[in-house]
């Protein structure tokens, strides 16, 4: 088996990999390789959350109803879940760089045919271009920053992660309203926003990101990625339908439930065959993985379906422009800003992180309970004390589950294990915003129903007409009393929602209340790697890594990929990168 070249260590000190073969990165270094990355998961990010204000809009313009509404949404969702474990298993075999960079042009590439959308059908499509792009932005982000960045140290930047995801996503609502009420621009350069960013992200990564490439002769594995994807898709088509064009329990639902299980059960008989499966299934012989990929699900679900009705919430139930609909959603944002900056820069200096994931679950589920008692009326002051209450539990646990699972995994399997866990967010997402999706529009229609007699006749005739009719009511042509009554009902509907997920949010809190805290690891995976594959001697463990073997235990070997030498993990070095990789 081939062995890492000092060559291949030197060239990637070189270029911005230290000072040494064996030296950490500085702060500066790690800034200027992580300043490309950054911009493109803004890019990614803002080009996702823009349109959340101007969603209601777009749909109408489009000529599309609620399940439109959700399908956009759920679009990008669904090829974001099903390719993160495939650009994960990517990133263990080829270039991050390159992967990166195609990434950001997929986005780019979404982005523009959304733009020139004319249907609601080609918005779908486009939709799905994007998260494609997103999925990979959003996965190849957490393995960067794994490799090059220890644990212990990673908190810091995975603030910076945080601050850039809360900045994109505080700023799109608002430049989505100012760019959706402006009369000269329109809905359409809200999709079209993201693309300067991108194309700028794509030349900083040129210029500044240099990784050494751990590099491996083995083929993709393929059937596994079809099987993965042909499983979630059907998953979600299936919920994203149910209770609009077939009921829950129907022949449909039993086909397509029975078809995406087939497809799962072929899935893991192909992983378990596989050279380099997509999914290594033996990662979840360690209990941290398993129990944090379950968190994740559960705090997709939260999270995603917790905030995309907001601005359906904010329009319909309470009159507001698309501007001022992205202003009422910042202390959601604020929250989560300041629980992922505080956290970070506190775990890097205490080294734990376990009562952070702790207090984000209860914060989480607090939050969600308090913003299930909302109306159409209630005081704005009580639902931004509740959205920052959400805000902030999501900060503490959403980085903070792929912290603890990198901590305890080979690099070699840094990326098949860090897309492991976004994939269980993203399905959580996925499903949720599917099925509450189907929820809402049920109970909107339920509590118009139960408040449509108190209307005279013709007024009853017309909220027929305007709640019936599948598609998103304009409420400035509505009279009065039918627009208070079609308020009242959105406002109980969609808090209605927020009510469902919070047993969820529950149960997320009781899953990490059994992960094992194991203290963060001093060293990166590129210096991992490089330091056993290049024969190094090996360092004295200090008191915190004994402490962190000992407290793990078997938890490493159960990976398959701590008992043996990272030579055979990781294979050749190379810093073809440095010498011009990438685009």
């Amino acid at each position: 088996m081939a062995t890492t070249t000092p060559a291949g260590v030197r060239a990637h000190a070189k270029h911005g990999g230290g000072s040494s073969g064996d030296a950490p990165m500085t702060h500066r270094q790690i800034m200027e390789a992580l300043s490309g990355l950054l911009l493109g998961m803004f890019a990614a990010i803002l080009s996702s959350t823009i349109v959340t204000n101007a969603l209601p809009e777009i749909v109408g313009d489009l000529g599309g109803g609620q399940s439109a509404y959700t399908w956009v949404v759920t679009a990008s969702l669904l090829t974001m879940t099903a390719s993160t474990p495939l650009w994960g298993k990517l990133a263990d075999l080829f270039s991050k760089k390159v992967l990166v960079q195609i990434a950001l042009c997929v986005f780019v590439l979404g982005s523009v045919v959304a733009g020139l959308a004319q249907n609601p059908g080609m918005l779908i499509g486009a939709r799905a271009i994007q998260g494609l792009g997103a999925g990979g932005l959003s996965a190849l982000a957490q393995i960067i920053m794994a490799a090059m960045i220890s644990p212990r140290e990673r908190g810091r930047y995975s603030g910076y992660l945080g601050a850039t995801f809360a900045v994109a996503t505080v700023g799109g609502p608002l430049l989505g309203g100012v760019i959706t009420d402006t009369s000269w621009l329109g809905w359409r350069w809200c999709l079209y926003v993201g693309v300067p960013f991108a194309v700028v992200a794509l030349l900083v990564l040129q210029k500044t990101l240099h990784l050494p490439l751990l590099k491996r002769r083995v083929k993709v594995d393929w059937a596994g990625a079809f099987f993965v994807t042909a499983a979630v898709c059907l998953l979600l088509v299936w919920v994203t339908f149910a209770d609009d064009k077939y009921a829950w329990m129907s022949w449909q639902t039993a086909a397509m439930v029975g078809g995406s299980v087939v497809l799962a059960l072929v899935f893991l008989f192909v992983e378990s065959r596989a050279a380099e499966p997509i999914i290594p299934l033996r990662l979840f012989r360690n209990r941290t993985i398993t129990l944090a990929s379950l968190a994740s699900l559960f705090v997709g679900i939260a999270m995603f379906a917790g905030t995309v009705y907001f601005s359906q919430y904010f329009q319909l139930a309470r009159d507001k422009s698309p501007t001022m609909s992205g202003v009422m959603t910042i202390p959601m944002i604020g929250g989560l800003f300041v629980s992922s900056t505080v956290s970070g820069i506190v775990i890097t200096r205490t080294g734990r992180w376990k009562s952070w994931l702790l207090a984000g679950g209860v914060l989480l589920t607090a939050g969600l309970g308090l913003l299930g008692t909302m109306r159409y009326d209630t005081p704005y002051w009580h639902i931004g004390v509740f959205m920052a209450l959400m805000g902030l539990g999501v900060g503490m646990m959403m980085q903070n589950l792929v912290l603890c699972t990198q901590n305890q995994v080979a690099p070699g399997d840094l990326g098949a294990a860090s897309s492991v866990v976004t994939f269980f967010r993203s399905l959580g997402g996925a499903l949720g915003v599917s099925v509450l999706g189907s929820v809402m529009s049920s109970r909107i229609s339920h509590y118009a129903q139960d408040t449509i007699g108190q209307l005279g006749p013709r007024e009853r005739a017309a909220a027929a007409e305007a709640s019936g009719s599948g598609a998103i009511p304009d409420m400035d042509l509505l009279p009065p009393s039918i627009r208070t009554w079609l308020e009242s009902a959105y406002g109980h509907g969609i808090a209605d929602i927020f009510l469902y997920v919070a047993p969820i949010a529950l149960l997320a809190f009781l899953v990490t209340l059994f992960i094992k805290e194991v203290p963060l690891r001093t060293t990166g995976a590129l210096a991992q790697a490089a330091e056993e594959t290049a024969g190094a001697p090996a360092p004295q463990p200090s008191a915190e890594d004994a402490v962190n073997r000992t407290a793990d235990g078997a938890g490493a070997d159960a990976t398959g990929t701590a008992a043996r030498p990272l030579s055979a993990v990781a294979g050749t070095a190379h810093a073809e990168e440095s010498a011009g990789g990438g685009f």
